[in-house]
């Protein structure tokens, strides 16, 4: 039959550790298994692998019986990411004999407004850290202005890095 075993946790410089009776006395040729389960936050950091130190530890003879190992176990983190865009208005047309206003600060002499929306979306199941979305603007073709960035804005805690040339007209 199976007995139950009594497992304590508690601290121990500074670590976590968990302690079990396995049984006093301990008969000869005894063999006792141990299924933990063990809930963990926080990987996103750890790198690919968490290790556990695992000590047996014997009041008979200290010195001669007591066993050490290390358990790495693999991390994998799996994050569905999934990024979305629009631009409003989806289609623009401009007259042949348009031609941009150098040097103007009027939105009107740059073209028509477009607005570009990007969403990235975390589906999960984990947390990622240090995502770093790369936009490339195609800002000229043929050496003219193509598009004009006016402004770049964010949503969610992120931070943007400004384009060189960001509303260099201050439009």
């Amino acid at each position: 039959g199976q007995e139950k075993l009594s497992c304590n946790p508690r601290k121990e410089n500074g670590s976590h550790v968990v302690l079990c009776e396995l049984g006093n006395p301990m008969k000869a040729g005894a063999r006792i298994t141990v299924d933990m389960e063990l809930s963990v936050s926080g990987l996103e950091d750890m790198g690919d692998a968490i290790t556990f130190q695992l000590q047996l530890r014997s009041k008979n003879s200290p010195s001669s019986t007591n066993a050490s190992v290390t358990v790495t176990v693999p991390v994998e983190v799996q994050a569905e990411m999934e990024l979305r865009g629009n631009s409003l208005p989806a289609t623009m047309v401009l007259p042949a004999s348009w031609r941009r206003v150098e040097g103007s600060r009027r939105l009107e002499d740059h073209g028509i407004k477009v607005e570009h929306v990007y969403q990235l979306h975390n589906k999960g199941p984990s947390t990622v850290s240090g995502v770093t979305l790369h936009l490339a603007v195609p800002s000229q073709l043929g050496g003219r202005v193509l598009l004009y960035l006016l402004e770049l804005g964010t949503e969610g805690g992120m931070s943007c890095t400004n384009p060189p040339g960001l509303n260099a007209e201050q439009v």
